[in-house]
């Protein structure tokens, strides 16, 4: 009676911490999407040039990745919640910064600090404690499904946060406000968010603290783990250093200067692609079922690359989007298969700090592509971002293909196993 009563005990405890890590990553997405449609469109408002705008992205990135590192690696030993409170009040920092004012070093200082996401997609340290906790309480053979869903609802938030952005924006201005000023409310909001996650944080139980070590971590919180995780750590940097020349907000602006396209519809257009790129992470999941974690990331990798390149090369804008949309259709597919194959191959009480050195890898990958499309962009080369990002990623994909199509996770291997003994 005292067993049944723990179990039922554990099994409410994991429900209500599962349910709070779902509703942060909806919140704190919908506040990613939120801003980054307007962002790149608020700097230069308030003076900075493309190459400025593009320069302020990378040391974002740069900041994130250093503040990461240090936050993911220490969470496991200091605890998981401590680190994600941590992270929020460093959310509402920059975001607070960036509203208030206008002054480049001032905003080099918010960028390189705080948390903040001209990319519309995960950033900070929040995603590799959240994915090490929900490994901790969901089963293996569960993970990859709980990681689509937990894609999923973050592509919606963000998709949500695209949209509202936009007709707020919009709606502001046919009611007489510069479009400075519909920008400035918008990155109030974000940094209003951050509070939320303050209050959903600090209602997470102990369950997702991390086991006690088997074995003295090194300094990176890794040990048995540690040369697989390097060799994640320098594909994945490769493949964000790729993505990195079209990061949401860029490409928002592209569209403008493009096309003349206006926030709302901008807002419209990325909603429509995150919520298609939502779906195309939930179907991960059963194709990996089927074809392994690896075959997944790469199969659907490709073509979503080869979209992105045609994107530029189409000769209106119904084209454009089309591709562009169609391109996101299966462009996610790679995110929870990767997330989950991570977790998958290093040791439970590593998996914060796994999770984190791979985050914080792509975050430093990420961090110089902006620069360089903010001088691409200047320069009037406006389709030469999208050639190249597509061109690394789909050499990436081969790269990943040739390194990791051996190195199968648990699951996997019993499925292998017990189809050899029939």
């Amino acid at each position: 009676m005292n067993t049944n009563a723990h179990e039922l005990s554990v099994s409410r405890q994991l429900k209500h911490d599962g349910l709070i890590l779902f509703s942060t990553r909806i919140v704190r997405l919908f506040a990613y999407g939120f801003l980054s449609v307007v962002l790149a469109l608020y700097l230069a408002q308030i003076g900075l040039s493309e190459s400025a705008v593009g320069g302020l992205f990378t040391l974002t990135l740069l900041g994130d990745a250093g503040i990461s590192l240090w936050v993911t690696t220490s969470a496991d030993r200091i605890g998981r919640k401590r680190m994600l409170l941590l992270s929020s009040g460093l959310m509402i920092f920059a975001g607070a910064a960036f509203a208030l004012t206008g002054n480049f070093i001032a905003l080099t200082v918010a960028a390189i600090v705080g948390v903040i996401s001209p990319s519309g997609n995960e950033i900070g340290p929040f995603l590799s404690i959240e994915q090490a906790a929900l490994t901790q309480i969901v089963r293996s053979e569960q993970r990859t499904r709980v990681f689509a869903w937990y894609n999923l609802v973050g592509s919606l938030a963000t998709a949500t946060g695209s949209l509202a952005s936009g007709l707020l924006a919009q709606m502001l201005q046919a009611r007489g406000h510069t479009p400075l000023e519909s920008y400035r409310v918008i990155v109030f909001v974000y940094a209003a968010i951050g509070f939320a996650l303050v209050v959903l944080f600090g209602r997470l139980s102990s369950g997702v603290e991390a086991p006690r070590a088997k074995e003295a971590r090194g300094k990176l919180g890794l040990h048995r783990s540690r040369r697989v995780v390097f060799r994640l750590s320098a594909l994945f940097a490769f493949d964000a250093f790729a993505g990195g020349f079209i990061v949401q907000s860029l490409v928002a602006y592209w569209f403008q200067i493009r096309w003349g396209v206006q926030p709302a519809t901008l807002g419209s257009v990325f909603f429509a692609a995150n919520i298609l790129a939502g779906v195309s992470a939930l179907s991960a999941a059963r194709i990996a079922s089927r074809i392994g974690l690896i075959n997944t990331m790469v199969c659907t990798h490709i073509p979503s690359n080869l979209l992105l390149i045609l994107v530029p090369l189409m000769p209106s804008l119904p084209l454009a989007i089309t591709v562009l949309l169609a391109r996101f259709s299966i462009s996610q597919m790679d995110v929870p298969t990767r997330q989950s194959y991570t977790m998958a191959v290093v040791d439970p009480d590593e998996r914060s700090a796994a999770s984190g050195v791979t985050t914080i890898a792509r975050s430093l990958g990420a961090a110089w592509s902006p620069w360089l499309t903010g001088i691409l962009l200047q320069s009037s080369f406006l389709s030469v971002p999208f050639y190249i990002s597509g061109s690394l990623k789909i050499v990436y994909d081969l790269l990943v293909y040739r390194d990791f199509r051996a190195l199968k996770p648990p699951e996997e291997r019993i499925s292998a196993l017990s189809a050899s003994q029939r």
